[in-house]
């Protein structure tokens, strides 16, 4: 296939440091594999493996990137890695995702989203060495009042379980470190939030998620169980939103005006699909022919979710001439051929994971997207 990551973001990563908090997660490695295209020197911080499976081990990522186990919680070691690194981008990824989980343990989930975010923006400080920091958040951060329309930069943050407040109050803290530090004319230090919708795609096996239920659930020949077959996503393959990431990165390393805005990366407004649709067409993709007996609905409903939650991306779209590249039916074959691939025992699934990445830059660049043309 034609090298087309050349040229790709202006060659702006290109022999750079590059340091990825939550580089062991499922974004966290498809980052890093990009970034590896992109010639860029990567480096990483996790406390651990976070799954087994795991797509880190999986692609052999460990042996490509310079890792340092660590915890975001730990100011003195976030401090002494970013100074010693030095990196000249910085991916904040790092986080307790899952919103059950936040649940049965709120205070480290709000430890780790919100203390954990103001370690690395502290250490950031204090290093202030020229770094353009992209501090990833969530579609959650907003106050869900569960409306159609997709939700706006300018919206409310808020969060009524313990998850979604702490991505709200980790909004905050950005909010709080931008203006009262890195908006100074002294700071060599860039940061923006961008905050993205439900990702798919191949190698995530965190718990309680859809996709990674299934596909485990089904792996082993049983059903999958589900929670709200009714309930609306902003699906969209991992791809997209760090496409969205590595533009701003980017566009905020050439341009100081866009120091301390958030940016929203989702699908278009047409693409959001219920759980039920989501599973009927991942379903078509497993060898289910009646994906209704590939699953069951728990009706215990023992925590609260929200029912409907869109984003709207104009901005995105305006000031970084950022747009998705998939359609919904392709981001969910690639993302069930992935794990056929895993599951089937192909021995390198780092030249997988490139080829898929090749394949969407391709799309991309058939598209007219700026950030594809080589």
């Amino acid at each position: 296939m034609e090298n087309l990551e050349i040229g790709m973001f202006k060659k702006i990563y290109s022999g750079k440091k590059v340091l990825i908090t939550g580089n062991t997660g499922f974004k966290g490695s498809w980052l890093s594999a990009w970034l590896l295209q992109l010639d860029a020197k990567v480096y990483g911080i996790s406390i651990d493996i976070p799954t087994k499976p795991s797509i880190f081990e999986a692609l052999e990522l460990e042996k490509k990137v310079v890792h340092h186990y660590a915890d975001i919680n730990d100011l003195d070691e976030m401090k002494k890695i970013i100074s010693d690194i030095q990196p000249d981008f910085l991916f904040h990824l790092a986080a307790q995702p899952i919103v059950s989980l936040s649940y049965t343990n709120p205070v480290q989930t709000f430890q780790t989203n919100v203390i954990g975010t103001a370690n690395i923006l502290e250490a950031l400080r204090l290093s202030n060495h020229p770094c353009t920091a992209i501090i990833i958040s969530s579609d959650k951060c907003y106050e869900n009042i569960e409306w159609l329309w997709g939700y706006k930069e300018t919206d409310h943050l808020g969060g009524k379980d313990p998850y979604s407040a702490s991505k709200g109050a980790c909004e905050v803290v950005v909010h709080s470190y931008y203006h009262s530090f890195f908006k100074n004319s002294e700071s060599k230090v860039r940061i923006v939030s961008a905050r993205s919708g439900n990702v798919i795609g191949g190698g995530d096996w965190s718990p309680n998620r859809l996709i990674p239920d299934c596909i485990k659930a089904w792996q082993s020949n049983q059903k999958a169980e589900i929670r709200h077959p009714d309930s609306v996503r902003p699906w969209q393959h991992v791809l997209e939103p760090l496409s969205g990431y590595l533009s701003l990165g980017q566009v905020l390393h050439e341009d100081v005006s866009k120091n301390g805005e958030p940016y929203n990366f989702g699908p278009s407004s047409s693409e959001s699909y219920t759980v039920l649709e989501m599973l009927s067409e991942l379903s078509s993709h497993w060898d289910k022919k009646n994906h209704d007996g590939s699953f069951f609905v728990d009706k215990k409903k023992s925590f609260y979710e929200a029912s409907v939650l869109k984003l709207n991306c104009d901005k995105a779209t305006d000031q970084l001439k950022w747009r998705p590249t998939l359609e919904f039916g392709t981001a969910v074959e690639l993302t069930a051929s992935w794990y056929k691939a895993f599951y089937e025992g192909k021995k390198n699934m780092y030249s997988f994971t490139s080829s898929q990445i090749d394949e969407y830059t391709s799309l991309a660049a058939k598209k007219n997207l700026s950030w594809a043309h080589p």
